[in-house]
């Protein structure tokens, strides 16, 4: 059954980019939106592949014209999703998959309430901080203003995570084979949700999987990744 928006989040360096890439590798009418961006594109990315890169004098002149269906600014430079990219999808019959930060996944909550949310963990700072250093340093070398740059996403990481409880599931990515398969589960789980068929044995499991992930099954997991960035667990309600 067409027609799903998913909405996957995480902090960067989370190795959301991975498994998105796998995902859409495993699982069939799944469309990804590619978003505009006025950042310069890193190592091996391409214009249109990764994102849509553009100015910042383009990029207002699209939310003027009311063109995105999210938009944000994040560490001096804008993102956005298409609206376009949405009704394409739909024309198209597939479900479509957005990779945008919490800014953005709040804003199409409001518009979207029934888009699926997923948010994506690292198993914790101290993996974290290492992750966005072996980038900077296949990027180039570490230096003292690199540093800078992993302390501030080090602490914006925090201030994500924080949202968590906005997201109906969480996925904490320490093994990445066992995260891309729950990551196809979840989508598979509400496929199998929304068609209203019985589902067979192989998607029974599919559906206990996903089950795993969702928030409010997810805490045992996702306790330890809280108390490394020094955050505590409250009462929570998935969306």
């Amino acid at each position: 059954m067409a027609g799903i928006l998913f909405i996957i989040s995480a902090p960067s360096g989370s190795g959301k980019s991975t498994l998105v890439s796998q995902l859409r590798s495993l699982v069939d009418n799944l469309e990804f939106s590619v978003s505009y961006t006025t950042r310069s594109p890193r190592g091996s990315e391409q214009q249109g592949r990764e994102y849509h890169f553009t100015d910042r004098p383009s990029f207002e002149e699209m939310v003027a014209g009311d063109e995105f269906l999210e938009h944000a600014e994040v560490f001096g430079n804008y993102y956005g999703t298409a609206v376009r990219s949405l009704r394409d999808a739909e024309a198209r019959a597939k479900d479509l998959l957005l990779d945008i930060d919490v800014q953005g996944a709040a804003q199409v909550r409001k518009k979207i309430p029934d888009a699926i949310s997923i948010f994506v963990m690292p198993p914790s700072k101290e993996d974290l901080a290492a992750r966005l250093r072996n980038r900077s340093r296949a990027e180039g070398s570490i230096t003292a203003e690199t540093e800078k740059v992993i302390d501030r996403r080090l602490a914006q990481a925090g201030s994500e995570i924080v949202n968590y409880r906005q997201y109906g599931y969480i996925l904490v990515n320490d093994i990445l084979e066992n995260a891309v398969e729950e990551l196809a589960a979840i989508v598979s789980a509400e496929r199998i949700r929304r068609s209203g068929r019985e589902p067979d044995l192989e998607e029974r499991r599919l559906i206990e999987l996903a089950e795993g992930c969702r928030q409010t099954n997810a805490m045992a997991r996702l306790q330890p990744v809280l108390s490394s960035f020094g955050l505590y667990d409250q009462t929570t309600v998935p969306t």
